[in-house]
């Protein structure tokens, strides 16, 4: 039998989970579709270490933005607005903020659109409308109590997982190739673009804002033995699920890797390379895998851009006007790109880039933050937490920097 000990842990695991979990699905986005869909069909096995690598960091990041919300009882965007010398300088930094906030919420509206169009046979511009509402289920979804949320994303995680997970056994990959490629890196000018995208698709900067924010409010009081047991389930639940969540992009990796695709590659070729390949239960699974992806993802991008709008200026929304102004935002030219007949794996792919070249905006002050004695007193990174997680955030700029040193 289990000792009471045991019992006791997995029960208070159980009612502390949910910060982690939330932050994961951003981690299996329609972004991390097209990035992972993209590289393993253009170059097999090869890219597999950068997932691992992405997936690692933003493991050590996700922790340290966790930690900072349980140690100081603030958010990330709360702290950059009491450090930051005067109004301009706040403001100018929520603008940049917007940037990345809506090139993810594109990615998830991408996802929704691509999805609605396969299952349903409608076309794309029409597919466009429709999900430009799905402000609706998000809002409906938001508004209730925040443990229902939680409950409700284990259910639609573990269903994200499990089809993905099918669908990488269904594959059968090569184990020795995965193993070797998983260890080995392997760039070029071409493939470095979607290295790049794939740290972007995994690291998110609208995550990093979000998790100290998620943190915070699971604090029940603020004496520091509570913080001490939340920290250490903090550690515990960011290890577990973006492990599941890592685990799911190789796997979306590894199922395009055998795909025989004629041409350019994109969504549509690449779902028919599916049905070809593997049948039409392997193809439509994936593609309900991506709506899946793309709603419950829109619903962890609404709780960011409404956290950062208002601890970072310090004022208080409307949820709904805050949904609606960020559909908008996108709505508009993904449309006229669909007109104007852009691919939307294209699009997917380069709005994951973005997201990588602005990651620094929280990066910098989350390693800043982490690292102060004064804010985190004993939660304060050790040396080594330190060291990985400067060295961590140099591999990220660095990518960066070779990418646009490529195109320049």
């Amino acid at each position: 039998m289990l000792s009471e000990n045991v019992i006791k842990k997995t029960k208070n695991f159980y009612y502390y989970l949910g910060p982690a979990l939330l932050v994961s699905i951003a981690y299996m986005d329609p972004g991390n579709f097209g990035a992972d869909l993209a590289s393993g069909s253009l170059f097999k096995y090869d890219l597999i270490w950068s997932v691992w690598m992405a997936s690692i960091i933003a493991m050590l990041l996700q922790y340290l933005s966790g930690k900072i919300g349980i140690a100081t009882s603030k958010s990330l965007p709360e702290l950059i607005r009491e450090n930051l010398s005067n109004r301009m300088l706040v403001f100018s930094y929520w603008l940049a903020s917007e940037v990345a906030l809506a090139a993810t919420d594109l990615a998830e509206y991408l996802g929704t659109v691509i999805a609605l169009n396969i299952i349903l046979g409608i076309p794309l511009l029409i597919a466009s409308i429709i999900a430009g509402f799905d402000v609706i289920i998000i809002l409906a979804a938001t508004t209730r109590k925040f443990r229902k949320l939680e409950q409700l994303f284990m259910i639609l995680v573990s269903a994200l997982v499990l089809a993905l997970m099918y669908e990488a056994f269904t594959v059968g990959p090569n184990f020795k190739e995965t193993i070797i490629h998983s260890f080995v890196p392997s760039i070029s000018n071409y493939s470095i673009l979607f290295v790049v995208g794939i740290i972007g698709a995994t690291v998110m900067p609208h995550t990093l804002f979000l998790h100290s924010w998620l943190t915070k409010i699971k604090l029940n009081e603020h004496s520091l033995e509570e913080k001490r047991r939340l920290r250490n389930l903090h550690l515990t639940e960011t290890i577990i699920t973006l492990g599941v969540a890592a685990f799911v992009n190789v796997a979306i990796l590894l199922v395009a890797v055998p795909l025989n695709i004629q041409g350019d590659i994109s969504i549509y070729s690449a779902v028919d390379a599916l049905k070809t390949t593997y049948g039409g239960i392997v193809s439509n699974i994936f593609v309900l895998a991506v709506f899946l992806s793309g709603l419950t993802s829109s619903i962890v991008g609404t709780l960011a851009g409404q956290v950062v709008m208002e601890d970072l200026l310090g004022i208080k929304i409307n949820a709904w006007l805050r949904r609606i102004i960020t559909r908008f935002i996108n709505v508009f030219p993904t449309t006229i790109a669909i007109l104007i007949g852009i691919d939307i794996l294209n699009i997917l792919v380069y709005s994951q880039v973005i997201l990588s070249i602005l990651l620094p905006l929280p990066m910098i002050p989350l390693l800043y933050y982490s690292s102060n004695k004064k804010i985190m007193g004993e939660f304060v990174n050790k040396r080594i937490t330190s060291m990985l997680a400067y060295f961590s955030s140099a591999i990220i700029i660095a990518f960066n920097v070779y990418l646009i040193s490529t195109l320049v």
